[in-house]
């Protein structure tokens, strides 16, 4: 069987085959190779949602980037009045 080629994909046919696996009509056989094809397709859906947030915080740490909120400056200790 051939990877899905996007996110959606994955993780419909993923929900497909948890479906068939909770119905309990399948045989072990069967139910085995749905249950490694669902660890394979999990791993896919992991992978590409890593590449996500690795490409969201790349776009954060540029410039542009928004400031943070003044509750989270005062946590930090960042100051305005230039204090030491």
């Amino acid at each position: 069987m051939s990877e899905p080629s996007s996110f959606e994909a994955a993780m419909a046919e993923l929900e497909e085959l948890v479906a068939r696996l909770e119905q309990g009509e399948l045989g072990l056989e069967e139910s085995l190779a749905l249950f490694e094809r669902g660890v394979r397709l999990a791993r896919q859906c992991e992978q590409v949602l890593e590449q996500a947030e690795q490409k969201v915080e790349l776009l954060l740490s540029e410039e542009g980037r928004p400031e943070p909120e003044p509750e989270e400056a005062a946590a930090r200790g960042d100051d305005d009045d230039g204090a030491v």
